[in-house]
């Protein structure tokens, strides 16, 4: 297809040209691709990233098929739990991961055994104790908080963590213990430490671009997946795909340097691939039920935050590539003219300004492109990853149901304490993506 952009200078003011395929008028904006809405040409002038194999292209192809019958389930008043096939998928992943953490038991048994039970025999100790390292490198670890990014607690932003509090709520849950601020196009909850505390992960490059209920919704969806429970992030699965990456990581292979090199490689080769196809085995297993609980925490997000707020969400997530250029675009600006007198003050003003000309630089995105994206998402199959539902099909389900209003509102002055608590968070990060390249 053709490519056409328009640069009119200075000026965003829209012009108009006929379409050269059916001779409609249409618009011309600045920065944009110029499309028909009518004929759909030049609706989608770039090529999609190639698939990186095979296996990636069958993963991809099989999200895509669940998604869709979970969105004709979801569309005809029923919950997305499908029958048969489904539950019995789910019963298996759990059936596996189960396997998989006895055999990781077995080994601490048989480590037991040895060292108490072969104690006067010199060498079987010897033996349990390196099953014993084993084991230890191959049970699931908790995750923990990231060193890098600011981490807020309740008690330095207890606006933030009420309005959590409220949308857990809404959505039948309860907050987080902490929350971890990064520069990031994306938002996430997992939990941390062995007592399974709760954290939640903001990205600004997202949500600087939303509106406060769109945040509301952002928010709804997260904690959705506290409410539902999604079979891949609970302990039993998640755990055995840990388990399993780190058996891999174990049997990778050695570089082919001597003889031993050939001998180890041979003797973990059928080893190395039968837990290779576990991983895959399980992962398409938990797929679908993941993508289930994608679906039931969108639900979540119109529940807190209105169904139209949730639904606008979801054309922010398909401007995100616009985000991430946008920041490169700053920070590489801020470091060119860091090179001449007064480059000290420019960086700071970059700094300063950085997340208020992200969100004028999105707000600035007309319809017309928002629907062209649209229609790029449903032809492409457009989704967050492969672990979630395509977003055309996300946003035509929540676009489809019975509107809803907010359960949680955020208005202008609780928007701005949560701003205010937000603030120092903004400002370190702002001065992290503009000297990253302005050195």
């Amino acid at each position: 297809m053709e490519t056409v952009r328009q640069n009119v200078g200075a000026t965003d003011a829209p012009g108009v040209r006929p379409c050269p395929e059916c001779g409609t008028e249409v618009t011309l904006h600045a920065w944009y691709v110029t499309w028909c809405a009518a004929c759909d040409w030049n609706v989608d002038p770039g090529a999609p990233d190639p698939e990186r194999g095979r296996l990636a292209k069958v993963r991809r192809r099989l999200a895509a098929r669940h998604g869709e019958q979970l969105a004709e389930e979801i569309e005809r008043g029923g919950s997305g739990a499908g029958r048969g096939g489904a539950d019995r998928s789910t019963a298996l992943a759990f059936g596996l991961a189960l396997l998989v953490h006895g055999v990781t038991a077995g080994l601490f048994l048989a480590a037991a055994v040895l060292i108490i039970g072969g104690w006067h025999t010199g060498i079987q100790p010897v033996l349990g104790v390196l099953l014993l390292v084993a084991v230890a490198l191959l049970l699931p670890r908790p995750g923990r908080l990231p060193k890098g990014p600011p981490v807020l607690f309740r008690a330095e932003a207890p606006g933030l963590f009420g309005l959590i509090d409220e949308v857990g709520a809404a959505v039948g849950t309860t907050g987080v213990d902490a929350v971890v601020v990064d520069a990031s196009v994306n938002a996430g909850v997992r939990t941390y430490g062995y007592r399974g505390r709760r954290v939640m992960f903001l990205g600004l490059g997202l949500w600087e671009i939303l509106t406060p209920q769109e945040r509301v919704a952002l928010l709804g969806h997260e904690l959705g997946h506290f409410a539902n429970g999604d079979v891949r992030s609970s302990f039993v699965v998640h755990g055995a795909l840990r388990s399993l990456v780190e058996w891999h990581s174990v049997l990778s292979s050695v570089k082919h340097d001597n003889i031993m090199d050939w001998f180890v490689n041979a003797l973990t080769f059928l080893p190395r691939w039968a837990v290779y196809g576990l991983i895959h085995l399980l992962d398409g297993l938990s797929l679908r039920a993941s993508q289930r609980a994608e679906y039931m925490a969108d639900a979540g997000a119109a529940r807190a935050g209105s169904s139209g707020a949730a639904v606008t969400l979801f054309d922010r997530l398909l401007v995100s590539e616009g985000v991430e250029a946008h920041l490169r675009r700053e920070s590489m600006a801020a470091a060119r003219a860091g090179g001449g007198s007064g480059g000290r003050e420019v960086r700071e003003a970059a700094e300063r300004e950085l997340w208020e000309r992200l969100a004028a630089r999105i707000g600035s995105v007309p319809e017309n492109e928002y629907e062209r994206l649209r229609r790029v998402s449903a032809r492409r199959g457009h989704s967050v990853d492969d672990t979630h539902p395509p977003t055309h099909l996300r946003r035509r389900c929540l676009a489809s149901a019975d509107p809803r209003p907010a359960l949680v509102v955020c208005d202008g002055p609780r928007a701005q304490v949560v701003a205010a608590e937000l603030a120092p968070a903004r400002a370190l990060l702002a001065r992290r993506v503009i000297r990253d390249h302005a050195g």
